[in-house]
């Protein structure tokens, strides 16, 4: 559907315009469809980009600051995230034995389980952009890396 549909506006100053508004609706879409497909594992978006990015580093862990770093979300409070993965005993946190200041997290082997059942969701379906052939998914990437600049 048309985003002049979706939000019931039939003009706007610019394409310019458009497509940021059109933007920041899709971001919000696409992160309301994968709420939605994350909700049967007891996970959230930012618990899910934490977990990704632990198993990126197992077997070494990874402090608070590199997962700040490396998030997706930057608004996201990496520490509170980390609490809920600890409850949920996905993740391990224990004292740095280098630096008695930093927190080491690993991500236990529920948490790789876990992982390994929702890969089948890092295709993208359910969300829209399986809509896209090859070539338009490759031409999103450009754009979207351009607009960072």
């Amino acid at each position: 559907m048309k985003i002049e549909e979706e939000i019931r506006q039939s003009a706007f100053k610019s394409e310019h315009q458009k497509a940021h508004i059109n933007l920041i609706y899709t971001s919000g879409w696409v992160q309301q469809a994968q709420a939605a497909l994350f909700k049967p594992y007891g996970v959230t978006l930012p618990q899910y980009n934490v977990l990704r990015i632990l198993r990126g580093q197992h077997p070494k862990p990874a402090t608070i600051s590199l997962l700040i770093e490396r998030m997706l979300d930057k608004t996201s409070n990496a520490s509170r995230i980390v609490d809920k993965l600890e409850a949920k005993q996905l993740v391990t946190r224990k004292q740095c034995p280098a630096d008695r200041r930093t927190v080491d997290v690993l991500i236990t082997d529920k948490g790789l389980a876990l992982l390994k059942e929702m890969d089948v969701l890092e295709s993208g379906e359910g969300t829209g952009i399986t809509h896209l052939t090859t070539q338009e998914a490759e031409q999103l990437n450009v754009l979207l890396d351009k607009i960072r600049g």
